[in-house]
């Protein structure tokens, strides 16, 4: 049961950091034909600030849950990479349990429901001349902020019952 749970949140960790980049595609394209159109045509869009934020918050989100199952976020760890393997496990265990993977439900939660009330109300973004639709863009983030709970989850119980190695502090020389 353990195994199959871990093994479902890294596929769907992987295969939303698969979109993250797709959306690192399409901010380089967005801005790319913005500058053209802005400095060569004379001609700028109504909506490339729009999707320049939009699919820059969307991959940080959606990258997020992979990040995690790779050690990949920035640690601040020079008391925890001195204790013991298991020590260092159960902190990080109760610390993702505990603490983290209850916050991230509580806002995947907020951004399914602002997500919900956007697709029922028409909601647009009222500061863009553009005036794109926003429930698009809060539901990736609420299925980022889902698939980053569900690997908090994860790597809790990773952590927990079988700690990583951790030679990230250790210094060449």
């Amino acid at each position: 049961m353990k195994r199959a749970l871990l093994a479902v949140a890294d596929r769907i960790s992987a295969s939303l950091n698969i979109v993250a980049q797709a959306m690192v595609l399409i901010l380089i394209a967005s801005m790319l034909y913005e500058v053209v159109a802005r400095y060569v045509f004379g001609a700028p869009t109504l909506w490339a600030f729009d999707i320049a934020y939009m699919s820059t918050g969307v991959l940080f989100v959606l990258g997020a849950a992979q990040a995690l199952r790779e050690d990949a976020h920035v640690r601040i760890d020079f008391l925890s990479s001195r204790m013991p393997k298991r020590v260092r496990g159960a902190i990080d265990g109760l610390a993702f349990l505990v603490v983290l993977f209850p916050v991230f439900v509580w806002l995947a939660s907020i951004a399914g429901q602002r997500a919900w009330r956007a697709w029922m109300t028409g909601e647009v973004e009222h500061v863009s001349p553009w005036a794109p639709l926003m429930w698009p863009f809060y539901s990736a983030l609420a299925i980022g902020l889902s698939a980053l709970a569900l690997q908090l989850f994860a790597e809790g119980l990773r952590a927990l019952t079988d700690p990583r190695d951790d030679d990230s502090f250790k210094i060449e020389t």
